[in-house]
């Protein structure tokens, strides 16, 4: 399958001789599917990217505790993690921006007074909520009974070890030090009832993984995003948005698309995604990593 061109103007998209890049790929629907699949084409990708020169990060909503080995075991140049609010290259922390205990607090008041379940992202890990770990038990229960009867579990169903996982409380947290949240809720209106909850001064946004129930999303502080954390490390390696290349397939990918000179966008993105890149590769696991490097002249 051959990538496509999206509605952005093409210029600048491709490579031209000596000319080196900085590739910003996220993780969940970009080089995995939902759980641990992942294109064998992917890592070979990235590691020729690299021999040739080039600079390649992650740039996730998951924390850097929180990424996959088959993903880490790659191997990257650094890190855009927490959906911007950690940032590290070549092992050094460059841009470290947690929420405000006082915002913190804001946000702990609204999922609790709607009760919504969440979790909690920190640079050490990720912290549930009691009721969001039931409900990860259940889910859990429910897809091992599922496949005791045969029926067929997709991988993104199925959300390869997320659901078996033991999370800690959120009680043993240090509050001044968490950097964004993920949370269900049991009805669609979940996501507007934040919004009108918290206001301006956060992002909330549908969430990528397929969370069990109504509604799911992210919050974070308003300015902490993927494409401000890609700015402040760009300026920390003397490097211009013109050379930068964001690879995407979801919502909390929309600023990072704004701030590289080039946006890509994987076969399986959300349409609105495709609408703001420069190019539409393949599907995740249809060599979509592969062939965008491919036709940027990456490798």
């Amino acid at each position: 399958m051959t990538p496509s061109t999206g509605s952005r103007t093409e210029a600048g998209t491709g490579t031209e001789a000596g000319r080196r890049r900085i590739v910003f790929l996220d993780v969940d629907g970009t080089i995995l599917e939902h759980g641990s699949h992942i294109s064998p084409s992917t890592p070979d990708a990235v590691r020729a990217a690299r021999a040739a020169g080039h600079l390649v990060y992650l740039s996730t909503g998951r924390s850097a505790a929180d990424i996959h080995p088959v993903v880490a075991d790659i191997g990257f140049d650094g890190a855009v993690t927490n959906s911007g609010a950690l940032v590290t290259s070549d092992g050094e922390v460059v841009v470290e921006r947690p929420l405000s205990p006082e915002a913190t607090d804001r946000m702990l008041t609204a999922l609790r007074s709607r009760g919504i379940r969440y979790f909690l992202q920190a640079r050490d890990g990720v912290y549930a909520s009691d009721d969001m770990a039931e409900l990860m038990r259940d889910y859990a229960v429910a897809l091992e009974a599922r496949e005791r009867a045969g029926e067929e579990v997709r991988p993104e169903d199925s959300l390869v070890g997320l659901a078996q996982r033991t999370f800690p409380r959120v009680e043993e947290a240090d509050l001044s030090r968490i950097d964004k949240a993920v949370f269900v809720s049991d009805h669609e209106e979940g996501i507007d009832e934040l919004r009108a909850d918290l206001g301006d001064e956060f992002l909330i946004v549908p969430g990528s993984m397929p969370l069990p129930g109504g509604s799911n999303g992210e919050i974070s502080e308003r300015d902490t995003t993927k494409g401000s954390a890609i700015e402040l490390l760009l300026a920390h390696l003397g490097m211009d948005a013109a050379d930068a290349v964001a690879v995407g397939d979801s919502w909390n990918d929309i600023e990072m698309f704004q701030v590289c000179g080039v946006a890509v966008a994987m076969g399986n993105a959300r349409p609105e995604l495709k609408e703001l890149a420069d190019l539409v590769t393949t599907d995740v696991l249809d060599d979509g990593i592969a062939n965008a490097f491919r036709r940027l002249g990456l490798i």
